[in-house]
């Protein structure tokens, strides 16, 4: 009986390409390789995440030069990578960057791009799932994990109004032959609604002014002012709140809400019709008979109707 021979073993890339699938198994070897995380001295690892010397893989699909060998050739493209992706989150995530340091955050986002690698041709998307990845691994944020959850879906949330879609406006022409018992509006895509343990609104805004002032760009500001730049905005202390992220003209704002209107904004955005959306954030019982509670709802209706909250079904 003839002996069987040993199992050849499996190349990173086809030796030749001949068809779309050999492009695919191409494309899909150099990404392997392109995207695996540097080493702690930020080069290329001298082994693949499944134990393969690098320089043998690099070898099969990428040429020397008479300058570079195929390892150091790729490396460039390695360190591109990730020097690119880190960047990206670390303009993305200032509030979160404030709480942990610099340090800190990019071990975090090291780790965070290893357990959800990017899946998108766009950068914008890289946040995603940083919220979810924090609850699932707290030890890169203790012992302010709580905190760094809000931030991240804050962050996020900014990233989504940014270019999220906008519709046709919802007008009070719109109204007219509805019936009030079967109503129902619907939110703009792009308005994000929050419910969060801590003022991250607030503490944002103080980390964008006070990194304003050491880029320079308050540099007329008053003497006691531009003498802030040195002290680091502290940590928010615990608060419920409930806001808005919203857009307006281009630019993005924040906005408090009470919870009882964050409460309808919710309900309208889940499909309620409009009565029951009001039931759902409002008090069934008002001392004054509900005169008060109907004016403060009618203001909020009046706000939102202003900042194109609602939009066309």
């Amino acid at each position: 009986m003839k002996p069987k021979s040993p199992p050849r073993k499996k190349r990173a890339a086809p030796a030749r390409v001949e068809s779309t699938r050999d492009l695919a198994d191409l494309q899909k070897a150099v990404w392997g390789l392109v995207s695996q995380p540097l080493s702690a001295s930020n080069r290329m690892r001298p082994r693949t995440r499944d134990g393969r010397s690098t320089a043998k893989a690099v070898g099969e699909i990428v040429k020397p030069n008479d300058r570079l060998t195929s390892f150091e050739r790729l490396e460039i493209y390695n360190r591109m990578y990730w020097f690119r992706v880190l960047d990206s989150l670390y303009e993305d995530c200032p509030g979160l960057r404030a709480v942990l340091g610099d340090r800190r955050f990019m071990r975090l986002a090291e780790a965070y791009l290893q357990k959800y690698p990017s899946r998108s041709f766009t950068l914008r998307n890289l946040p995603a799932r940083l919220e979810k990845f924090i609850g699932e691994e707290p030890r890169w944020t203790r012992p302010h994990t709580a905190l760094c959850r809000d931030l991240a879906r804050f962050e996020w949330a900014q990233v989504e109004v940014y270019d999220g879609a906008a519709l046709p406006l919802f007008t009070v022409e719109h109204l007219r032959g509805a019936d009030p018992a079967k109503l129902k509006l619907s939110l703009q895509p792009y308005l994000q609604l929050l419910e969060v343990g801590y003022p991250v609104d607030d503490f944002l805004i103080a980390i964008k002014k006070r990194e304003a002032l050491l880029r320079g760009d308050a540099s007329n500001a008053p003497t006691g002012v531009r003498a802030e730049k040195a002290s680091k905005v502290p940590r928010p202390k615990r608060e419920r709140c409930a806001i808005a992220v919203h857009r307006l003209n281009g630019r993005i704002y924040f906005k408090r809400l009470e919870p009882a209107a964050c409460r309808v904004l919710l309900a309208i955005r889940a499909g309620q019709p409009l009565v029951r959306a009001l039931a759902a954030g409002l008090p069934a019982r008002s001392a004054d008979g509900g005169a008060a509670m109907a004016a403060q709802v009618q203001g909020w209706f009046a706000s939102w109707m202003q900042l194109g909250w609602f939009c066309q079904r």
